[in-house]
């Protein structure tokens, strides 16, 4: 009879117990498998094919006493398979090609492995097999969206599906670029190793650059319904810290794991029962979560120690996080530190210079000396053309000009935001703004 727990079906059973051994452990999986077959497409397919078997065998006999060793097994058969048909191909090729020179016999195929009994996992190896993982997938040679779908697919053990579901894109779309992401590895002949310890500093550039993305999707979604996507934002949340395991001694590592720590922990606060955006000003700060924000602070405070050990300040991660600590240590927007806020702005604009980060400064210089220090930055950024078709700039614009009351210019600025503003919650806040100000006029 197929397994059953606790009343459920056993269909329901494996599928679950599945998806909990995947999204832990899928990391190591295909790490340890893309380092045994030295093909880390090939290892990927087959991890899959073995999630597949898992599905139907589990529900049959229930889940393994050891479900990782069970797909480990698996999918290494999946690749001695896979090399023994690319062995017989290489066969047929040389009988149709006739007798070759010595040492010519074969396409370069690799042979299956010496001791194909053994499961691919070496204990001693796990941390650098999935240190490898992140950086293969976030390499150079893919474009930021494959960067982002294949970390997500092979790292984050997200499916197609969600991904698609994550970012509002069909799920041919994300399916399509895991595929090119995986042939471009190929092609460009990416191994399956580490980068070079002198190269791996400007590598590791890139493995944040995907964290950071992913995570600021989940915080505040570019579009669609829901103003927060938690699970994609907690996902990228796992992994930072699972990154700040493997590299403990880059500073920059623990600054991005505590700005996601600090900005998770308002989470709870940012939305009401409904799911509307709430104002910062308006958040019941009780329900900001502590023991993220001490989780932040300590990364934060180890990020700084290891910069001054390398005779470094913070870099932008750990700079982003020293405002959002600014912000957990403030009982109300009234008294916030802003003038800290303005400096540690000015500090990121130096170390990474955006047309957001001179915003973000021109807000909390609104805070902290007066809206009309501030409106003048904004209309120098306005001025440049760096944030055009953006809702942030008018809507930032539109509050400066409220507080002046500048009413009419405010209403069409907040109504402008409105217009270019992709997320329903989002786009709910403008617009109630500009309400407000008609029914003043």
């Amino acid at each position: 009879m197929p397994a059953a727990t606790d009343g459920l079906p056993g269909g329901e059973t494996a599928r679950r117990a599945v998806e909990a051994v995947w999204r832990i452990e899928s990391a190591r999986i295909v790490g340890a498998l893309a380092r045994y077959t030295g093909d880390f497409a090939l290892a990927e397919d087959v991890a899959q094919e073995a999630l597949a078997e898992a599905l139907v065998s589990w529900e049959r006999d229930g889940p393994p006493a050891s479900p990782v060793g069970w797909l480990l097994a698996t999918a290494r058969r999946r690749a001695i398979d896979a090399f023994r048909r690319a062995s017989a191909l290489d066969e047929r090729y040389a009988a149709l090609a006739g007798p070759l020179a010595e040492g010519e016999f074969s396409t370069g195929a690799a042979g299956a492995p010496q001791q194909p009994d053994d499961l691919p996992w070496d204990p001693d190896r796990v941390d650098d097999d999935v240190l490898a993982l992140m950086f293969t997938a976030c390499h150079p040679v893919l474009s930021p969206e494959a960067r982002v779908a294949l970390t997500l697919r092979v790292v984050g053990g997200l499916s197609s599906e969600e991904i698609a579901r994550a970012f509002l894109v069909p799920v041919p779309t994300v399916q399509a670029r895991i595929t090119r992401a995986k042939k471009t590895i190929a092609a460009a002949h990416v191994p399956f190793e580490l980068p070079p310890r002198q190269e791996r500093r400007a590598r590791l550039g890139a493995v944040l650059s995907v964290l950071y993305v992913i995570f600021t999707e989940g915080s505040t979604a570019t579009a669609g319904e829901d103003l927060l996507r938690p699970d994609l934002a907690y996902e990228a949340l796992r992994l930072a810290r699972m990154l700040a395991a493997l590299l403990p001694a880059e500073p920059e590592v623990h600054g991005q794991l505590a700005l996601f720590e600090l900005t998770a922990a308002r989470f709870p606060a940012r939305t009401g029962p409904d799911g509307e955006a709430v104002l910062l000003e308006d958040q019941d700060r009780r329900r900001w979560d502590r023991s993220a924000i001490r989780r932040g602070l300590a990364a934060l405070g180890r990020a700084a120690t290891l910069g001054r050990s390398l005779g470094r300040g913070l870099g932008p991660y750990g700079l982003q996080a020293s405002i959002a600590a600014c912000h957990a240590a403030a009982p109300s927007v009234a008294e916030t530190d802003w003038e800290r806020i303005v400096l540690l702005y000015e500090a990121l604009g130096r170390v990474a210079p955006s047309p957001v980060v001179e915003l973000n400064r021109a807000v909390a210089v609104a805070m902290a000396e007066g809206p009309r220090q501030a409106l003048s930055l904004v209309d120098d950024l306005a001025v440049s053309g760096r944030l055009s078709g953006s809702h942030l700039l008018p809507g930032v614009r539109g509050e400066l000009l409220t507080r002046l009351g500048r009413t009419a210019e405010a209403r069409a600025e907040l109504e402008l935001a409105a217009r270019l503003c992709r997320n329903t919650r989002e786009r709910a806040v403008l617009l109630r703004k500009a309400a407000a100000l008609d029914a003043e006029g």
